[in-house]
């Protein structure tokens, strides 16, 4: 049976994404730090329809860590047709009172686990003619003064797969990148408790606020961001490669 391994499955997006792709027939390979959250992504996807699952509880900042999912996945279901890189959080804040440590980490676990696990499926990627989606955000495009490291490994992310999507090509490998815009997850919620408090403002009010500065009508879904990448991983979109697609309600100004 065809298998996806997700990555930052444990909640979010990459939750919303293991659903989908479970729906889609997909085995789903679920990956990160916390062991109880994947138990219900796998739940969730098995209820979804989803054929066969596994979890794999891993710090993926750790270089070894993306060569154990691929292993585990392939152990368990012989093959690898998709890899979607999720994983990865970084922090904001104003550039002075970030450190180094804070840089590293960022750039650790979204772009070098994302390098790390194109480089460790690539051959049973190549072998099932797969296809990969790498996630990375609109901060990419629009860069802000306290998301300087987010907005970076986002850029780094998409260089990385437009780069490496000529050779993805060559190997009968799809690969693409996708940029969710404000999505309702726990991440926004904490961005609009912090703008809040910090402005001594209702919830509320905040999150009005944030909506009407990103110029979008509502915020977005994480099944939005799902549905987007089961269509790029479908042969639908067999002739899409290299490409990045944002989903952010129209929030990206830039051609």
């Amino acid at each position: 049976m065809q298998t996806a391994i997700v990555t930052g499955a444990s909640k979010g997006l990459g939750r919303a994404i293991a659903i989908e792709l479970g729906r889609a027939g997909y085995a789903v390979v679920v990956a990160a730090r916390d062991q109880a959250g994947l138990d219900e992504t796998v739940e969730l996807a098995k209820a979804a329809g989803a054929p066969a699952t596994l979890a794999v509880a891993a710090d993926l900042s750790q270089p070894e860590a993306p060569d154990a999912v691929v292993k585990a996945a392939l152990d368990a279901f012989g093959r690898i047709d998709v890899v979607v890189n999720n994983a990865g959080a970084t922090k904001r804040g104003d550039f002075f009172t970030l450190t180094e440590e804070d840089f590293i980490s960022g750039f650790a676990l979204k772009f070098h686990a994302t390098v790390r696990f194109c480089r460790a499926a690539w051959p049973a990627l190549a072998k099932a003619g797969g296809s990969i989606v790498n996630i990375s955000g609109i901060g990419a495009h629009t860069p802000e003064p306290d998301f300087t490291i987010g907005g970076s490994v986002n850029s780094a992310i998409i260089n990385f797969t437009k780069a490496l999507s000529k050779r993805a090509a060559v190997d009968n490998i799809r690969m693409n990148v996708l940029c969710p815009g404000h999505i309702v997850t726990d991440r926004l919620e904490a961005r609009i408790k912090v703008r809040a408090r910090d402005q001594g403002i209702s919830f509320e009010q905040a999150r009005e606020e944030m909506r009407l500065a990103q110029h979008i009508d509502r915020y977005g879904t994480p099944e939005e961001i799902a549905h987007t990448v089961a269509f790029l991983v479908s042969d639908k979109a067999s002739y899409i490669q290299g490409t990045v697609i944002n989903v952010d309600g129209g929030a990206t100004p830039g051609i």
